[in-house]
């Protein structure tokens, strides 16, 4: 049994911390917004904390999963932030997905108190994490990860160290790219279905069979076409997210056309009122589409 805090208790966070506590850990919790940390406990055994700095008093690991890199500092950071509350030997695992450049500063900062440091994105969305199944990419040093690995494999299927810290964001942001073309040719290819005379619903169970499957394509087609987008992850949190992959791309080099136009199509959803909607309404965008003419 060991004593762990965690940080931010959203619809990712939330059940990730029970996982921990469901496995007899000590778990000492903090959420910005007080009320649903009082929910959390109401739920699960642990305590309540006041400060960042108060959960990760005497905790040996403090798990993170926040908005962005401003939420990320505010909860490491300053007098009430984390690192003023850990020890040195303890370890800190960020969640949240980020930069990698706040990943770098904020582990040259741990490192300084004698604090180790992984950042750790994950992939499954809201569903992955209720079920334990969440995909977790680890940037850090290769005894910190061994050391934290039988504590993430707590509500994740898969966990994987990519290199030294920032590798997990990098890979993160991978994840987000591939997604955002996934989902951009499985709206179009609806639509087009559609406008074809075609039964979409068909079209898809014969297509789903040979080389155009994907997990979207499988798990939203139906909800797609049904125009049902509260299922997964937030279009306001996948711009987010491509904001910080195209920041990147300039400093790397690397060239993104289809992530910056699939970014701008986000955009045209947020203006249809959709940024609490699910990725997949980009279907609505092309439902849509004379709107921006």
């Amino acid at each position: 049994m060991t004593t762990v805090a965690f940080l931010g208790l959203g619809v990712m966070g939330y059940p990730m911390a029970g996982f921990l506590a469901a496995a007899g850990h000590r778990v000492r919790i903090y959420n910005r917004t007080a009320s649903r940390a009082e929910q959390w406990s109401a739920d699960y055994e642990g305590t309540v904390c006041r400060t960042p700095a108060e959960a990760a008093r005497g905790a040996d690991f403090v798990f993170a999963c926040v908005g962005n890199d401003d939420d990320l500092r505010e909860v490491v950071c300053g007098e009430h932030g984390a690192l003023a509350g850990m020890s040195p030997g303890s370890l800190f695992v960020d969640h949240t997905t980020a930069s990698a450049n706040v990943a770098r500063e904020l582990a040259a900062l741990a490192s300084e108190r004698e604090i180790g440091f992984l950042d750790a994105p994950v992939s499954g969305g809201q569903a992955g994490a209720e079920n334990g199944a969440l995909t977790v990419m680890v940037g850090g040093e290769l005894s910190d990860y061994e050391r934290a690995l039988p504590l993430i494999k707590n509500y994740a299927r898969a966990v994987s160290r990519l290199g030294p810290v920032g590798s997990g964001q990098l890979c993160k942001m991978v994840n987000q790219v591939c997604i955002a073309g996934v989902v951009q040719g499985l709206a179009e290819g609806l639509h087009f279905a559609r406008a074809a005379g075609l039964d979409a619903e068909q079209v898809v169970e014969v297509i789903s069979k040979g080389a155009a499957q994907s997990w979207q394509m499988e798990n939203r087609y139906q909800t797609m076409l049904a125009g049902e987008y509260e299922h997964g992850f937030a279009v306001d949190w996948m711009r987010k997210d491509l904001a910080i992959v195209l920041d990147e791309a300039q400093r790397n080099g690397a060239l993104l056309p289809v992530t910056a136009l699939v970014d701008q199509f986000y955009s045209e959803v947020q203006a249809l009122g959709g940024g609490r909607w699910d990725t997949s309404s980009l279907f609505a965008r092309l439902m849509n589409v004379r709107s921006f003419d």
